[in-house]
This record gives C-alpha cells, structure tokens and sequence, in this order.
C-alpha cells in the first residue's frame, strides 16, 4: 500500500502536471471504483484543477466549484501517467483515467479485489469527514506524538499503523521504523518508558523524512513508476530471513491474514522470537523461544 513518502512523490508529480489544468474528460472503466454518487463523477468535467494535497493515504484534487475528487489507492492501486491526451485505460487492470490537456493519469489496481476508490465530493466538509483523525507525524512535537501513541493501550505495530492515531504511516514504514527505534512491535504503547517514546518520534521523523527524500530523487521530474513496499534498501521490511544490515541476525516475521511483519529479534526483542500465528500453533512446543534456539536448531 502506498504510505506518505510514496503518495507525497505522487502529489508533487501531480503538482507538475495537473494544477491549473481543466479536466476534458473522466474515463470510468470498472463502475466498483466510484465510492460516491452526488454529486455525479461527470461533475469534474471542465472543472480546473485548484490543488492537490493528501489526506493520509489519500489523494485529493480540489477543483473549481467547491468540488474534490479523492483517490485511495489502498493496498494495489497505483497511478500512471501517460504524456498521451485520450491514451487507453487498460483492459484487465485499468479503473479510471483523467484526461488532461497535457496527457492522461490512469488508475489500476492489480488482482480481483478492486479496494481502490474514487469519491467526488462537494465542500470542503465532504472531505474533512473522509478524514480518520490521525495526527501529522512529520508535523507534530514529541508530547503531541506521545499522546497520540498512548491514547490507546495497544501494540506498537497496531498503534502506527492506525489511521485514526497516526496518518500515513502502513506495514512497510511502521517495520522500518521499530527497527530504527530497537523497538518490538508487540511492546504495549502505555508500556514505554519516556526515552523509549523519544526514540520511536525521532525514528518515525527520520525515517518519513529520509524516504520521501529518496523516492523524491529517485523519480526526479519524471513520474513514480516503483511504487512498491518492497524496497532493496529497506532494512527489515519484506526482508525475513535475510541478515539484519545492524546485527547480521535473519530477520523474523510473524504472518497474519495478508500481512506480515517483520523485525530483527537481535536488536528489537532482547533475542525473544514472537510467536507466528502459524507456524508456532503448528510447530507447538517445538516453536523456538529464542533466537540462539533458533540458531542451534
């Protein structure tokens, strides 16, 4: 799922090719992705594009006339760019399309779920109740992101990755994080010490920073074509049984439902493997406790 260093490259690159343009055209392929009905999705057309902004995973275009249109590309929604007013919307994957004066953006989503959603809304009040309330994380202090974390007593992993406490941040950046932090992602939010919640701010402030940052110069003035949570030079995320690049131990994981999570036991657990909910219920009292078990066995 895109996350906020990936959907701030996306707004920027919409910033250079859409703002101050008029929609001619909106191209409805798969009738499932329109999350709305009044006003009507050919309400856009020949309204100028004021701005676009994010709304934590989200992408919104507020257009002339009090109208935005809101896109949430969820897990395998990405958006091209092509340089062609009218191109093709593709047959399998293809969803949507905006045609421009300058080219076409089209919207896919990959599988058969079709999770992805455009919304058309009238008033700035429509979007604003899309929003789930989380905080900023790259724009808050560290009482404010404290208070955040422990409004609920819940896991780290849950806890960031919940819209309504954090914006923007999924499964990708929340692994990357606790591992920058020496965190575990089970430890419980209201369990922290003060220095620990210190340390988790400022690896959520430098981890943010430093992926938009490189995504930013990755995609240059081009359009972001490797939208992806799986990247080479992440540390721990999508990474299980590789060499954690601070301590050299594999990476572990534990699986549930689509998602995983990753994390370096070595450095974020004290040595302690958390129980996968399916191997462990699996191998029962043969599930090692430990890393150094795992590592006799």
């Amino acid at each position: 799922m895109p996350e906020l260093p990936d959907v701030v490259v996306y707004l920027e690159a919409l910033q250079r090719r859409v703002v101050g343009e008029t929609i001619q055209g909106f191209r409805v392929a798969s009738p499932s992705v329109l999350r709305s009905y009044d006003p009507p999705y050919t309400a856009v057309v020949g309204k100028q594009v004021v701005g676009v902004e994010r709304l934590s995973k989200r992408i919104v275009w507020e257009l002339e006339g009090d109208l935005f249109v809101v896109i949430h590309l969820m897990v395998a929604g990405r958006l091209h760019w092509k340089d062609t007013p009218g191109a093709a919307v593709p047959k399998k994957v293809g969803l949507a399309a905006w045609d421009l004066p300058g080219g076409t953006l089209i919207l896919t989503e990959q599988g058969t779920k079709r999770r992805a959603g455009v919304w058309v809304l009238a008033g700035r009040e429509a979007v604003e109740a899309e929003n789930r309330g989380g905080v900023e994380p790259l724009e808050v202090t560290v009482e404010e992101f404290s208070a955040a974390l422990t409004r609920e007593n819940r896991t780290l992993k849950r806890a960031l990755t919940d819209p309504r406490s954090f914006s923007g941040i999924g499964n990708a950046y929340s692994d990357e994080i606790l591992w920058r932090a020496g965190l575990s992602p089970v430890a419980r939010t209201r369990s922290l010490t003060v220095e620990e919640v210190e340390r988790l701010y400022r690896a959520t402030v430098e981890t943010l920073t430093e992926w938009t940052d490189r995504l930013r110069t990755e995609v240059g003035e081009g359009w972001p074509t490797k939208v992806t949570a799986f990247r080479p030079d992440m540390a721990v995320h999508g990474k299980y049984g590789e060499p954690c690049p601070r301590c050299g131990t594999p990476v572990q994981r534990i699986v549930y439902a689509d998602h995983e999570t990753n994390y370096c036991a070595r450095c974020q657990t004290g040595g302690r493997l958390l129980a996968d909910r399916s191997l462990s219920r699996i191998l029962k009292d043969d599930w090692p406790h430990s890393i150094d078990e795992l590592d006799e066995g």
